[in-house]
């Protein structure tokens, strides 16, 4: 699949900061809204949980086309409705990509995340991106949104990053557990911002005018001055 700079760029450095980690879970992992479990750069995800004991992706209802991929070990979960009890605690970690904006139930679609998890969760969600809203598009987050939804479905933000790329969309990569004690690997993790949450300045580069662009607006305002 050939992306857009715009989308390939996020997308590209959200799978290399889910490598940097995802070979520390073990045991039951689920892909969450996972559709074909597909990275965007030839991979399956559940090629990067190499200590998986068992996988599962977790789709919407299989009457709404597009949304499912025929998969193996497929579930079919409204993340915008009450969680099945079979499904609370049904995980050891909770892999979620992209799809948070697409719910407009955000708080009981975060807290269904957090609640089939039994331990950690794993998301990515846009701080800023175009608009893409043929099935809903809803939310932007920032990195204290992300950090207090965890806290509020009791999990710990162990790590925080983000791309802060210019010319390309912003993604937040963020991980919570509920038995953060265990996880002192991924808070040591080059990369993370996790303590600078309060203080970051996102979007920066996206926003900052080049030299050459002050230059060229200055000289347009004084092309425009002298016709007057």
């Amino acid at each position: 699949m050939i992306l857009e700079r715009k989308f390939r760029v996020p997308r590209c450095w959200s799978n290399q900061e889910l490598l940097k980690m995802a070979h520390l879970f073990q045991g039951s992992i689920a892909n969450v809204s996972g559709w074909m479990d597909a990275d965007k750069e030839g991979k399956k995800y559940k090629d990067y949980f190499t200590r998986a004991s068992e996988y599962w992706i977790t789709n919407y209802k299989p009457e709404a086309r597009g949304f499912q991929g025929n998969q193996t070990n497929e579930i079919y979960l409204d993340l915008a409705a009450p969680l099945e009890q079979a499904l609370k605690g049904r995980f050891d970690v909770v892999f979620n990509h992209t799809v948070l904006e697409h719910v407009f139930k955000i708080e009981t679609a975060f807290t269904n995340l957090c609640s089939m998890s039994k331990d950690v969760v794993v998301i990515v969600v846009p701080f800023l991106q175009e608009q893409h809203g043929a099935y809903g598009d809803y939310w932007r987050f920032t990195p204290q949104a992300v950090e207090k939804l965890f806290s509020e479905n009791g999990l710990t933000t162990l790590y925080m990053n983000f791309n802060d790329s210019a010319n390309a969309s912003i993604y937040l990569f963020a991980v919570g557990a509920r038995c953060p004690e265990r996880w002192d690997s991924i808070v040591g993790m080059p990369g993370n911002q996790r303590k600078q949450i309060a203080t970051i300045n996102l979007g920066t580069k996206l926003f900052k005018v080049s030299w050459f662009e002050r230059t060229v607006i200055k000289l347009f305002k004084i092309l425009r001055l002298s016709d007057l």
